[in-house]
């Protein structure tokens, strides 16, 4: 029996909470992480749980802005702002059975985006328990009057079967006193030969009605339409808008994108670094119904707007160290 102990940071960089995870080794999946006990000394983060018994914690600034983020898959499941105005998507039909993935939230994708290479649709990362990491390696960056925690994944026995590549994929998540949200991924080589890989920040993104949304910040860019074998296409509109089913990966975007929601009256913008592409999703009516955690009508209330490096793998030699963020915000607009 491992015993392990864990800290959460509070915005002085002191520790506020503790976890101890006792897990039995030898256990694959690492589901007996399970089980947990914290203690928390000051307001900032809670240990909670779902109804599975996976751990799940939530970050709360002053003001009251929150994100919920489960060990299981190291996937965030709420943002919500100091209203409690819920700003991402969760399927009414989602299914929290470990391993499959939530339905909604901010899956990660990786080691590989979609159906993209050999593996499993998406990757094994989202279905995995992550751990707290007590001690992470420092991290360029402002966190100062941030919220955060580190999670860190490594491949089990049954992972490097199917990937035989080892390494060490760490995931700052931060939420700052203006309620934004950013997600830190570093993702180090610790293999003796070079591995590649894709990554997408899976985010479902929470809309009033898709009729009366646009994307911003893609005009003119290049994309791979998964719905015509991935051809290539140019981006004629001065805007994204949506009449239909659409799967696209935009190619070598800029580093700032924007989702607005003309009903709500709110703007979503996306900024990136170390994630050259944006992958725009939206099943529509006739693929949701094929879909088992997701409502038919569902679609009609969330959109997919992933920072993701998916056209280029990116290639890490023994020892050398990948590094992408995803920072999400949300501002009024007329």
């Amino acid at each position: 029996m491992l015993l392990r102990m864990f800290k959460a940071y509070r915005q002085d960089d002191t520790p506020f909470l503790e976890l101890k995870m006792n897990t039995t080794s030898g256990e694959s999946d690492n589901r007996a992480a399970a089980t947990a006990t914290a203690t928390a000394t000051a307001a900032g983060v809670e240990l909670t749980k779902d109804k599975n018994g996976i751990p799940l914690l939530v970050l709360r600034n002053n003001r009251g802005a929150s994100a919920t983020v489960s060990l299981q898959g190291g996937q965030v499941l709420s943002w919500k702002t100091e209203r409690r105005e819920e700003l991402l998507f969760i399927s009414n039909k989602a299914i929290f059975s470990p391993p499959k993935a939530v339905r909604g939230g901010i899956p990660i994708c990786f080691p590989q985006f979609g159906n993209r290479g050999t593996l499993e649709q998406h990757g094994f990362a989202r279905n995995k328990i992550w751990f707290i990491e007590k001690d992470p390696p420092s991290l360029a960056g402002d966190f100062n009057g941030k919220v955060y925690i580190d999670l860190l994944l490594k491949p089990s026995e049954d992972d490097m079967k199917i990937w035989p590549h080892r390494f060490e994929f760490r995931l700052r998540v931060s939420l700052a006193a203006d309620g934004n949200l950013t997600l830190t991924s570093r993702i180090r080589n610790v293999n003796g030969k070079n591995f590649s890989f894709s990554i997408a920040y899976h985010t479902y993104f929470s809309v009033s009605d898709i009729s009366e949304v646009r994307v911003e910040g893609l005009e003119t860019l290049d994309y791979l339409d998964n719905l015509h074998q991935k051809e290539r296409f140019t981006e004629q509109g001065d805007a994204l808008t949506f009449e239909s089913e659409v799967d696209r990966v935009y190619l070598d975007s800029s580093n700032t994108v924007a989702v607005l929601d003309h009903e709500k009256k709110r703007t979503f913008v996306i900024r990136k670094e170390g994630l050259p592409d944006v992958v725009v999703w939206n099943p529509w009516e006739r693929k949701s119904k094929s879909i088992v955690d997701l409502g038919d009508e569902e679609y009609k209330q969330m959109l997919c707007v992933d920072g993701a490096a998916v056209e280029k793998s990116i290639t890490l030699r023994p020892g050398e160290e990948w590094t992408g963020r995803l920072e999400l915000s949300v501002l009024p607009c007329s």
